[in-house]
C-alpha cells in the first residue's frame, strides 16, 4: 500500500483522513456499548447485583475522566496519529479478555480500567486531527464523525446481543476486540499527522509545549468554554444512563431477548441523530458564519426540545410510545453533539485543542460516571420511569444556562481567540 506523499491529494486526503478516523470512533463506541446490551446476561451469570453492574460502568466511566486529560497532554506533545492508533490497539486488546472475565473483579479490571484507560487516549487526539485537516468545513465533518457514535452503537446493540443470545457474552468482546486490533493496523499505515494551525514562526524560534494544566486554565477561565463543559457534562449524564439501563428495560418491562432489546433500545435514538447530526452541522456552518454564537445556542435549543420525548421513553407502557420518545431525544441531542468541539476549539488555543478537549471529557465523563450507579440505585427503589423523568429535568437546566452563556459571552471569548492568531 503507497502511502500519500505530504503535498499530494491534500483535499482528497483529508477526507480519507475523516473515513479513518469514523471507522475507529465507530469501533470505539461500539466496543462501549457491548457490554450495555450483555448486561442481564452478565448480571445473570455471574450473579451480580444491579448495583454492581451500575458500578462497573460508573468505574469504567471514572477511570476514562481521571486518565483522559493525560490522553490529551499526551495528544498535544505528541504524534497524534500514534496516540490515536496505539490507543485502539490496547482498548481493542482490553476488550477481548473482557470475554475472559469470571467475576466482578475482573470486569473491573478488564473492562472498567484497561479498557476506559485505553479509550482515554483516543479522544483527544482524534477530534484534534479531523480539525487540523478540517478548518472551513469543520462543523460539517465534525457531523459527519459524529455520526459514526450513532451507527456503532445500533450496529453493536444488535450484533453484540446476537452474538450474546446463540454463542454468549464472552464471545461478543472477544469479536468486537479483534475487529479493532485489525483496524489499529490499518490506520498504522495510512493515517498521517496533520498540519498545525499555529502561526509561522521564524525558525530559530523555538516552540514551546503546552504544559500540563494549561487545558484546564484555558477551559474554566473562558465562561463559553465553562459553560460548554457543563453542558456536556449534563449530555454525558443523560446519555449514560440512557446507554446502560435502556436495554435492560425493554428486556425486563416488554419480555424482548437481548438483541431485540438491544436493538430496539439503540435504533430509533441514533436513527434521527444520524440525521440529525447532519442537518445541524451543515446548518451551523451556514448560519455560523456571521454570527458564531448560533452554534451554541442550537445546542441549547436542541436539549430543550429533547426534554419531552425523554420522559416519555421512560413513563409509557405503548412500545410505540417509547420509540417515538427515543427518535425525539435523538434528533434533539444531535444539534449539541454536531457543535460540540466546534464551539470549543472557536473559543481557545489551536496549541491547546486536544488538551481542552481532554478537559471538557474529563469532566463530562466523570459527572456522566455517576449515571450507571445512581440509576441503578433508583431502579430499585422508586423504578427506571421515575430515573428517566430526572434525567429530563437535568436537560432542561443545562438547556437555558447554554442560551444564556450564547448570548452573554460567546462573542467575547471567540474574538479574544481570533485577535491572538
Amino acid at each position: 500500500m503507497t502511502l500519500l506523499k505530504p503535498n499530494t491529494g491534500a483535499r482528497s486526503y483529508k477526507w480519507e483522513v475523516l473515513a479513518l478516523l469514523w471507522v475507529a470512533y465507530l469501533l470505539n463506541q461500539a466496543d462501549r456499548q457491548v457490554f450495555n446490551t450483555v448486561l442481564p446476561q452478565i448480571r445473570e451469570s455471574l450473579e451480580l447485583s444491579d448495583v454492581a453492574v451500575g458500578w462497573i460502568a460508573t468505574i469504567f466511566n471514572l477511570f476514562y475522566a481521571v486518565m483522559v486529560p493525560i490522553g490529551g497532554w499526551v495528544g498535544d506533545r505528541f504524534s497524534r496519529k500514534w496516540v490515536t492508533t496505539l490507543s485502539i490497539l490496547f482498548w481493542s486488546i482490553a476488550t477481548m479478555f473482557t470475554g475472559f472475565a469470571g467475576g466482578f473483579l475482573a470486569l473491573v479490571l478488564f473492562r472498567s480500567v484497561a479498557t476506559g484507560g485505553g479509550e482515554a487516549f483516543f479522544g483527544p487526539a482524534n477530534y484534534s486531527l479531523v480539525a487540523q485537516y478540517h478548518t472551513g468545513t469543520r462543523a460539517t465533518a465534525m457531523s459527519i464523525h459524529q455520526t459514526a457514535y450513532y451507527i456503532g452503537i445500533i450496529a453493536s446493540g444488535y450484533v453484540a446481543g446476537h452474538i450474546a443470545d446463540t454463542l454468549g457474552w464472552e464471545w461478543a468482546f472477544t469479536i468486537f476486540g479483534a475487529v479493532g486490533i485489525l483496524w489499529a493496523i490499518v490506520m498504522m499505515i495510512r493515517l498521517k499527522d496533520g498540519k498545525s494551525e499555529e502561526p509561522q514562526r521564524p525558525q530559530a524560534q523555538e516552540i514551546r509545549k503546552p504544559g500540563f494544566f494549561e487545558g484546564f486554565k484555558a477551559v474554566f477561565t473562558t465562561p463559553t468554554a465553562l459553560m460548554l463543559t457543563i453542558g456536556f457534562s449534563g449530555l454525558i449524564f443523560v446519555i449514560t444512563g440512557y446507554l446502560t439501563w435502556m436495554p435492560t428495560y425493554l428486556h425486563e418491562n416488554f419480555g424482548m431477548n437481548l438483541a431485540g432489546a438491544g436493538f430496539h433500545s439503540m435504533f430509533y435514538t441514533h436513527l434521527f441523530a444520524f440525521f440529525g447530526v447532519l442537518i445541524a452541522g451543515a446548518l451551523s456552518d451556514k448560519i455560523g458564519v456571521a454570527n458564531p454564537s448560533r452554534r451554541m445556542m442550537l445546542q441549547g435549543a436542541g436539549l430543550l426540545f429533547s426534554v419531552p420525548f425523554i420522559y416519555m421513553m421512560g413513563n409509557s407502557d405503548a412500545l410505540w410510545v417509547i420509540y417515538i420518545g427515543c427518535a425525539g431525544f435523538g434528533f434533539g441531542r444531535a444539534f449539541f453533539d454536531a457543535n460540540t468541539y466546534t464551539v470549543l476549539y472557536d473559543v481557545t488555543p489551536p496549541r491547546l485543542h486536544s488538551s481542552c478537549s481532554s478537559v471538557m471529557i474529563m469532566t463530562g465523563f466523570g459527572v456522566g460516571a455517576l449515571a450507571p450507579v445512581v440509576l441503578g440505585a433508583i431502579k430499585g427503589s422508586l423504578g427506571l420511569s421515575f430515573g428517566f423523568t430526572c434525567l429530563a429535568a437535568i436537560w432542561v437546566i443545562c438547556g437555558v444556562m447554554l442560551l444564556v452563556i450564547s448570548r452573554t459571552h460567546y462573542r467575547k471569548d471567540y474574538n479574544t481567540i481570533k485577535s491572538t492568531k
